[in-house]
């Protein structure tokens, strides 16, 4: 074990949830474990998310402490240059069926992890495990550890998956997949992951692994809420968010109630993103109508040649991949393309500045940035900044820059150009748009997510019996810091400096 001995940790990721719809969940009586831990502990209210704010870019961020330009995870529907294909991880049912069910199931369960997430960083899992603590999970995007999980044959069910996906991956201790994993034998079941079984699911395996014993960091995720509020809107995660918070509370209460489960537990609660209402959609397809554009599936459907570009949308956020021979030339004019497109907020590309350079444009405006410089972000990271400063709606205290509107949009924009996966441009949708998918999906009516903005990209964060002590122990949060949190509280490496309550020594 390790050399100090702390309290056992649970993270529970709340997908999607809002903070102001946590607030009013809350002050309805709705989530009184929430409620609670909140009263106990520290809440941040502007958790600041990806770009594009997207649940595997997040989960790789969250799980990793490091954004997509280190993690690797470029979107949820991206370009295989090397492969010539597109990888879709899951955004919606008929997007799969574009791609191919099979090949989008296999991208998600497997490639995400064992060759998507880069292998020069350490999810919490690896860090944990490394450290000979006992890690454990449930459904959640990125899940790679050091142990080796063999798929699940316990019904005629799983027994029937495991005919497809029979390969053993590489995750936590005890790993509960959606039915298709699981380190134990219980009698909880997700419907292999369907919507609104999977935070119950959570909430049975995580109270079997609390009366067991069986782990020191357990990642409890709890997805449905994002499911809810994509049918329901926003508004409706009042009636989503209590039945994660009923998820928490039966694994508190197999430690018999709050108080008793606190005095041996310590707890995280975050969202990885927000969600906006939806009111239009934005056809990407019918914008590159005439252009070369590599369709969802190959063969090419008779086109021949290379094709010109990918096409990537990814709810509220879009990539564009330049193919062909003049990949530069072409870039200036798929930005124009996107430009015009109506919903379109902003589009974003990496310049010719040796450098490098990102350039932001805003119907007429342009911005650009680079690093280094004598501008100041709530970060701590220089930037040199050019051009129509109202693009990104930026304030001034001194040499510190910040916007309220698009939070840390240097490092998030930047992080994501320079991804070795990403497109050559992405665009941020407008307030209540969201672009069409592969298999012509959109959310019109309900909520979505993935832009730069505010109203997708504030998460929530609480800590209760570990962390800082107050939630101003930094200017500003980061969804990535939530790894530095796990591992901080542990006692291992982190750029975060606190001492975690209840923290003692240990022979």
């Amino acid at each position: 074990m390790a050399a100090t001995r702390r309290k056992k940790l649970v993270l529970a990721v709340i997908d999607a949830m809002s903070p102001a719809m946590l607030h009013e969940t809350v002050a309805a009586g709705r989530a009184p474990t929430l409620a609670e831990l909140i009263k106990r502990g520290a809440h941040v209210d502007n958790c600041v998310s990806a770009f594009p704010s997207v649940t595997p870019i997040c989960a790789a961020s969250i799980t990793t402490g490091q954004r997509q330009d280190r993690h690797g995870i470029a979107a949820m529907n991206w370009y295989h240059r090397g492969q010539g294909r597109y990888v879709e991880y899951g955004t919606s049912f008929r997007a799969s069926q574009a791609v191919g069910f099979k090949r989008s199931l296999t991208d998600t369960i497997y490639n995400m992890n064992a060759e998507h997430l880069s292998r020069d960083v350490h999810t919490v899992f690896e860090s944990l495990d490394d450290d000979d603590l006992r890690t454990a999970a449930t459904t959640f995007l990125i899940y790679r550890g050091r142990h080796v999980q063999q798929p699940a044959d316990d019904t005629a069910l799983t027994r029937l998956a495991a005919t497809v996906f029979r390969h053993p991956v590489n995750g936590p201790r005890e790993l509960f997949y959606a039915d298709l994993f699981a380190s134990q034998r219980t009698s909880c079941r997700s419907q292999f992951g369907l919507p609104y079984s999977r935070d119950p699911h959570a909430g049975c395996v995580g109270a079997h692994l609390v009366e067991q014993d069986l782990f020191d960091f357990l990642l409890l995720s709890l997805p449905d809420n994002d499911s809810h509020s994509h049918r329901q809107g926003p508004a409706g995660q009042i009636d989503s968010i209590p039945v994660a918070d009923a998820a928490i509370g039966r694994v508190m209460d197999a430690g018999g109630g709050i108080d008793a489960f606190l005095e041996d537990h310590a707890v995280i609660v975050c969202s990885d993103h927000a969600q906006t209402l939806v009111t239009d959609p934005i056809d990407l397809f019918a914008a590159f109508d005439g252009f070369n554009f590599q369709p969802a599936t190959n063969p090419r459907r008779g086109k021949p040649g290379i094709p010109d570009l990918a096409v990537c949308p990814n709810s509220r956020a879009a990539q564009i991949y330049a193919l062909g021979n003049r990949r530069r030339a072409a870039v200036d004019g798929y930005e124009r393309v996107l430009r015009e497109t109506p919903g379109v907020e902003l589009t974003m590309r990496l310049t010719d500045h040796p450098d490098g350079e990102v350039a932001i444009r805003r119907q007429d405006g342009e911005l650009r940035f680079s690093p280094g410089g004598k501008l100041v972000d709530l970060q701590g990271r220089r930037w040199s900044v050019e051009g129509d400063l109202d693009v990104l709606e930026l304030s001034f205290d001194g040499d510190q820059v910040a916007s309220a509107a698009y939070p840390d949009a240097f490092g998030r924009v930047w992080a994501a150009l320079r991804c070795r996966t990403a497109g050559d441009v992405f665009a941020s949708a407008a307030s209540g748009h969201e672009f069409v998918d592969w298999g012509g999906s959109h959310h019109v009516g309900g909520g979505s997510h993935g832009s730069l903005h505010s109203d997708d990209s504030n998460a929530s964060l609480l800590w209760c019996g570990t962390g800082p002590e107050s939630a101003e122990a930094r200017p500003q949060w980061l969804i990535s810091d939530i790894a530095e949190l796990v591992r901080g509280h542990f006692g291992l490496p982190s750029r975060l400096s606190f001492a975690p309550p209840g923290a003692s020594s240990s022979d």
